[in-house]
């Protein structure tokens, strides 16, 4: 039996949290190792990767060392894979150092870009406001990207931004997010944008706006406890990262924890997907 391979594989890297040499997130996460692990997951699995995602909050505290970390593990390994590599700020980002240390760009200005990959165009917005930690797109942001969707993409289009322009159950999430999600609507109504990635939250989930499907991409630092015992609010240790395929012509998001859970199975792919459609397809 012949599966579809994807047209097109993007991984979303999202909420790194990098510190400066020694540091710990909350005094007891090794970001830089998480990344070391979601990096060695990409390598292991061999897979044909065409862009990396990186989706805000990439520096704990915006420190220029922290970006330099964060390059020397993630462009020599996007070389490797043949990947193109995405950044957009976030909440925690400090637009001079993440523009100087990543994107060797002077200037302090929104990091709004756009990228092309296979033919498919992925738009960047910067949410972040300097000093705040929720997230907001500035009249001028909203009209540049009116203007870039007015001419379609081969393949669509992909926004990202680092906030989520949903309501949320969870306290912390719902205050921080993007507030004017009515007029990031406005503009997406009627245009080629296939699919929104943000991150923030630090956990995975969705939504839709203006008829668009929304992914909120796990965080790689640890989540944050979607439902935590009564009168608790509380961040758990646990990381993962997303991939994002175009297959058969659709675009699917797809949650990867990263960790050592023991496995359940792990057999040969083809032996696998051969029993799979005997046992349910052969006589069905």
């Amino acid at each position: 039996m012949r599966l579809p391979e994807p047209e097109l594989t993007l991984i979303q890297l999202s909420d790194t949290h990098l510190c400066a040499e020694g540091e710990l997130v909350h005094g007891v996460v090794d970001t830089a190792a998480t990344l070391g692990t979601a990096i060695g997951t990409l390598r292991a699995s061999r897979s044909r990767v065409h862009g990396l995602l990186l989706t805000g909050d990439l520096a704990n505290e915006g420190k220029p060392e922290a970006y330099r970390r964060l390059a020397a593990a993630v462009v020599p390994a996007a070389a490797e894979l043949g990947a193109q590599v995405v950044y957009a700020m976030g909440n925690h980002d400090e637009r001079a150092a993440f523009r100087r240390e990543l994107l060797d760009s002077p200037g302090d200005a929104p990091v709004d870009d756009v990228h092309w990959i296979a033919g498919v165009r992925i738009v960047v917005l910067d949410s972040s406001t300097p000093g705040r930690p929720d997230g907001r797109l500035e009249p001028a942001q909203l009209e540049w990207l009116r203007e870039e969707l007015a001419t379609p993409a081969a393949r669509g289009t992909l926004l990202v931004v680092h906030h989520p322009p949903l309501p949320s159950p969870v306290p912390s999430a719902h205050l921080l997010r993007l507030h004017n999600a009515d007029e990031l609507a406005t503009v997406l109504t009627g245009t080629d944008v296939r699919l929104i990635i943000t991150g923030h939250a630090h956990f995975t989930g969705c939504g839709s706006l203006a008829g668009i499907p929304v992914w909120i991409g796990p965080a790689l630092a640890y989540r944050s406890d979607p439902l935590p015992p009564a009168g608790r609010m509380r961040g758990r240790a646990g990381a993962g990262i997303s991939r994002i395929d175009l297959v058969d012509g659709q675009f699917v998001a797809t949650a990867v924890d990263l960790g050592d859970a023991p496995p359940v199975y792990d057999e040969d792919k083809e032996e696998r997907v051969r029993y799979a459609f005997e046992k349910f397809f052969r006589n069905g």
